[in-house]
């Protein structure tokens, strides 16, 4: 076990302990925070029973379906912007402000537009993460050394030439980092969306266990929701960040 794994456990395991004492206090009502058991027991059934992976399963593919076009969208939105100072001029300052807009504020827009239905969620996940990665996309072409492009001009790289051999590959390390950002966006906005208007998803187990008064449901998936935040993150970004590094030669 590398020194890593185990800082990881010992942590888990201590925050396991604070719980399972500040459960067994007295100080809250089960009803309130229930004990690390109770959880176990809700997870153990939920697994049997199919739902929660039912929920994750569908939630993940909202999520990919979301993402992936929130990707396309920003990387193109962001070229444009870059690109052209007219269009930078006259959506630069929208563009930040959308940034700065809580994604849960487009799930009213949504259903007016889309009714209740996958469209309005997958909406709300791509308004919610595709301003970050414009801006991401903006800012690393922007940063992108001159002596680069005149080196790329020089050899014969002109117009989408240039950016997908010059501009992209020196830009990809800073865009990465707005990648992962607006995957953190996109998935709490699908959290949001799906919490407070869905028929499927881990937001639909979130609430009928708000509706049942079921604490226990609401700790178990909220514990899968980080598990699969974390899962996701050092599976994909963290090998990918990695790989990035080694290959662009900052390791």
């Amino acid at each position: 076990m590398s020194r890593e794994t185990a800082s990881r456990a010992l942590v888990f395991l201590a925050g396991l302990a604070v719980w399972e004492a500040l459960a067994r206090s007295g100080l809250w009502s089960p009803a309130l925070l229930p004990p690390p058991e109770a959880v176990a027991r809700y997870l153990a059934g939920a697994v049997r029973d199919g739902s929660l992976a039912w929920g994750a399963g569908t939630s993940l593919l909202r999520l990919a379906i979301g993402y992936s076009l929130s990707v396309v969208g920003g990387v193109a939105l962001g070229v444009v912007v870059a690109r052209f100072r007219r269009v930078s001029d006259a959506l630069g300052g929208v563009i930040f402000g959308l940034q700065t807009l809580p994604s849960v504020c487009w799930l009213p827009l949504a259903i007016l537009w889309f009714n209740r239905g996958e469209p309005a969620i997958l909406f709300v996940v791509v308004m919610g993460a595709i301003p970050t990665i414009t801006v991401a996309t903006w800012n690393a072409i922007q940063q992108v050394p001159p002596l680069y492009v005149r080196a790329g001009q020089t050899l014969g790289a002109r117009g989408s030439s240039l950016y997908l051999t010059v501009v992209f590959p020196a830009a990809f390390p800073a865009m990465l980092a707005g990648f992962k950002q607006g995957w953190n966006f996109a998935w709490r906005s699908l959290m949001a969306g799906e919490l407070l208007d869905v028929t499927r998803g881990l937001g639909f187990l979130l609430a009928s266990g708000r509706q049942r008064n079921d604490v226990a449901q609401l700790f178990g998936v909220m514990l899968v929701i980080v598990a699969l935040g974390a899962v996701v993150d050092f599976v994909l970004f963290r090998r990918l960040e990695r790989a990035v590094r080694s290959r662009w030669g900052f390791v």
